[in-house]
């Protein structure tokens, strides 16, 4: 039983195996040829993987930044760092999580069948630590295994279908249809950046339409203007690090310039990398989805990873990050002064979800809204941490904390109710947010209509 499970999760956490799944699944059911259903299956995997890898070079090109950032400034702290959390929970709370995982996706689709809440979460490694978040939540809230999957899965499930519908309306502005949506546990703050651009709506132009001198017109080449950018950042952090600290510990005896010049390059490779995934998965999983939004879940929408986005706002991507950063480092430093508990600032979260951010508020609000957008941000996954790091340290694990916006609201909003309304209290919730999600979904689809 335990070997079947583990298979099936294996399947459902891997983004490329579960969205290709839903392609092969949409392609089948439209009645495709056999040539046009490998084509497309095959092409989504590909398209996924080659995101993958993207994220995998941006992650290993930031995880020295971060190093030499910490030495930089002498600041010991907090890190947010969702996989670390993951590892350690997963040694104990494995098969619950991967149990709210399993029927919280099948309650997902249940959502999206029979409500007007018609997305279906397609980011599986998020669905899995959400589930694996969920199970500490609710063991910290001294809920007995049985109903912690029960009422875990009911949660996920739920999660899954309010937050893309939380962030669609902006998604529609973004992409210019409403085909696609978002499947990320940062909306909390890709929603806020949208409501804080609305402030600017008509008042600031786009950061697509930036217009740059004759002689610096090769800075509209975002992967040129990314590259500079992460260079010049590693160069002054190598600086204050100390350039013998960075030989002997980071760069292994390269030359500080050189190894800024490489990683800083390097980051924007991983970028494009990530872009051309995106582009190549949403020319696939659309057509694709249609079989199933057709025939199986009518009218629903596949909800993808947040640098689905990306390519829509390049440049905002790249002010979304660099202000996120900025904010979390101020944060950071507030916190130094202000003595207690120190968030360091991540440089992985504050990429995605500053990069989103930016494109989501770039989308209301122009580069004001892009600005205040990842501002807003970077003031969450600094500030946040410090309510939701308690429920951690009932299981020991005060040293880390989740990193994204949705993680840490849910953890606070449902963890204050687990521990002071018990099981009840989280029913009474779950029915309240379903029906107000609902509402607010039907009044969307008028305005759309």
């Amino acid at each position: 039983m335990k070997s079947i499970l583990d298979f099936i999760v294996d399947i459902l956490s891997q983004p490329a195996i579960l969205v290709a799944l839903i392609a092969f699944i949409g392609l089948m059911v439209q009645k495709k040829p056999a040539s046009v259903v490998t084509s497309g299956t095959i092409k989504t995997i590909l398209g996924f993987l080659i995101l993958s890898a993207g994220a995998g070079v941006v992650v290993q090109s930031l995880e020295p930044f971060g190093k030499i950032f910490q030495h930089a400034f002498g600041v010991q702290g907090v890190v947010p760092n969702n996989e670390a959390i993951i590892s350690i929970a997963l040694e104990k709370y494995g098969t619950t999580a991967a149990l709210i995982m399993v029927f919280g996706m099948l309650v997902n689709i249940f959502i999206a069948r029979f409500t007007n809440l018609k997305y279906i979460f397609l980011t599986g490694h998020h669905t899995f630590y959400m589930a694996a978040f969920l199970a500490i939540i609710l063991t910290v809230g001294k809920v007995n295994n049985t109903l912690t999957i029960v009422i875990g899965a009911v949660i996920l499930g739920l999660i899954m279908s309010v937050f893309p519908a939380l962030a669609q309306p902006t998604m529609r502005k973004i992409t210019g249809n409403d085909q696609v949506a978002l499947g990320h546990f940062g909306t909390v703050s890709y929603w806020a950046a949208g409501e804080i651009g609305k402030l600017f709506n008509g008042k600031s132009k786009s950061t697509e339409d930036i217009q740059f001198p004759k002689g610096l017109s090769f800075l509209r080449e975002s992967t040129i203007s990314i590259s500079i950018t992460m260079v010049v950042l590693y160069l002054i952090a190598c600086l204050f690090a100390g350039v013998d600290f960075v030989h002997k510990t980071i760069s292994h005896d390269q030359n500080f310039i050189v190894f800024s010049l490489i990683q800083g390059v390097t980051f924007a490779a991983g970028v494009f990398i990530i872009l051309t995934g995106v582009r190549l998965i949403l020319a696939e999983i659309v057509p694709a989805f249609k079989g199933i939004s057709e025939k199986l879940v009518p009218n629903s929408k596949p909800a993808l990873d947040c640098p689905i986005v990306f390519p829509y706002a390049q440049n905002a991507v790249l002010i979304g990050f660099f202000v996120s950063f900025l904010t979390g480092v101020l944060g950071m430093f507030v916190m130094f002064m202000l003595g207690g508990v120190v968030i360091l600032p991540g440089v992985v979260p504050h990429f995605f979800l500053g990069a989103a951010s930016g494109v989501f508020g770039n989308a209301r609000g122009g580069i004001k809204g892009a600005i205040f957008g990842a501002m807003m941000n970077g003031l969450l996954i600094t500030f946040l941490p410090l309510l939701f790091l308690p429920f951690l340290g009932d299981l020991g694990l005060a040293a880390t904390t989740f990193s994204d916006t949705d993680f840490l609201v849910v953890g606070i909003v449902f963890g204050n109710i687990v521990k002071t309304l018990g099981v009840v209290g989280v029913g009474i919730a779950i029915i309240i947010i379903a029906a107000v999600a609902i509402l607010l979904q039907k009044r969307s689809n008028k305005t759309i209509s």
